[in-house]
Parts: C-alpha cells; sequence; structure tokens
C-alpha cells in the first residue's frame, strides 16, 4: 500500500499557521482494508483525561504508539509508547516521506460513532517542539475537522476529512490555534484517526525534570 502524491490543498493562515490537506493520501481500494486492520491491531483502551480540574473518561478510545523513549503527556495522563503493529510502522514510513518530517509516535483515536469526540485543544506540549509537524491519517467514517485561531474569530477552518485523507499541521499553528473533532450524533460508524508527531525525547527528561 502506497501512499498517493495526488493534488493537495493547502491553506496559508493567519500568524504562519499551514494546513494542508490530501484526500486520497490512502487509495480507496486500500483503505477500509487498512481500517480493519489497524483496529485489530492497535491496542485501544479507554482512558481517564483531566480537564479544567476534573477528572473525566475520554469520549474516545486511545492508544499511544511509539519508539523506546517517545513518551507523551497531555490531558493530565502520562503515555508510554506501545510497540508498534506491523501495519502502522509501515504507514509512519510513508506518511514522513509525503511529509518530508520524521516522526516517532502516534496517537491513535478511534471514534466508536458520532457521540465521540475531541475537545478543541493545541498540540503544544514541550516535548513536540516549538513548531512541530503533525500529521493526521483518517479512515473509516467522515468526521468534521475544525479549526480556530485563539484570538481572531474570523480565522477558521471546517474540513469534513474523508476517509483516506492526510492532514497535516505546521509552522507556527500549534501557538495560534485550537482545533477539534466535535459530536455528530446522525454518525453512526466507526472513525480511525492516526496523528503522528515527533517527541523530542530530551525535553521529555527535562520535563520530568522539572
Amino acid at each position: 500500500m502506497v501512499l498517493g502524491y495526488a493534488d493537495s490543498m493547502r491553506w496559508e493562515l493567519p500568524d504562519d499557521g499551514i494546513v494542508e490537506l490530501v484526500e486520497d493520501s490512502v487509495p480507496a481500494s486500500d483503505s477500509a482494508e487498512l481500517f480493519r486492520a489497524l483496529c485489530d491491531a492497535i491496542p485501544f483502551e479507554s482512558k481517564t483525561i483531566r480537564i479544567l480540574g476534573r477528572e473525566i473518561v475520554s469520549p474516545r478510545l486511545s492508544a499511544w504508539v511509539g519508539d523506546p523513549g517517545a513518551v507523551y503527556r497531555y490531558s493530565g495522563t502520562h503515555n508510554l509508547p506501545q510497540p508498534w503493529p506491523e501495519s502502522l510502522a509501515a504507514l509512519r514510513v510513508q506518511v514522513a516521506q509525503r511529509c518530508a518530517a520524521p516522526f516517532n509516535s502516534v496517537l491513535c483515536n478511534l471514534y466508536r460513532d458520532g457521540a465521540d469526540s475531541m475537545g478543541m485543544h493545541s498540540d503544544s506540549e514541550r516535548e513536540l517542539g516549538r513548531n512541530p509537524v503533525i500529521a493526521s491519517v483518517s479512515l473509516g467514517a467522515v468526521r468534521r475537522f475544525q479549526l480556530r485561531h485563539r484570538k481572531q474569530r474570523d480565522a477558521k477552518l471546517d474540513l469534513d476529512l474523508p476517509p483516506g485523507s492526510l492532514l497535516i499541521m505546521r509552522g507556527a499553528l500549534q501557538h495560534h490555534y485550537r482545533h477539534g473533532v466535535p459530536k455528530q450524533p446522525a454518525i453512526r460508524a466507526a472513525r480511525l484517526n492516526l496523528t503522528f508527531r515527533y517527541i523530542e525525547v530530551a525535553n521529555v527528561v527535562a520535563t520530568r525534570a522539572g
């Protein structure tokens, strides 16, 4: 399975935020099979997260997969990397080639239906570095992706991400914007989202020491 290099759409947003979307990055003929294979191979679990000082059950299933040392802390959770399933490791290589960026980890989110969601947030943790490249592969049901500037109300982007699409976030986007996946109750099918990223291990050690 080879990622396509079809024409992509690109948005250059205020405050040096860059978003690129390749809709058919995973060919349609491979998308459904890859979705099933990854759902079987990834060790999903229900996590308890901390939001505004409250602990709640995460409204989706998730798994953190990565190289040894690629520890990730977000929403009050400390995530040790699970080893790479073969099919996910192969996808990592091809996503990295398409983005011209290294990735040593991936956050896997399984939205069981439209009742599952992701709140508005930024991928701005210290261990991701100053201007991280985040590459997001979507499989399964079409879900809406929302992007909002922290201060400018008219600086926003809404995209319906189809199966097989690759969304790339670059530049200073994580400093000035938040993004999320809202509830869509009419959707009954599952969606798998894989957000590849690079953890700066030296910053993980510094964060622990602090």
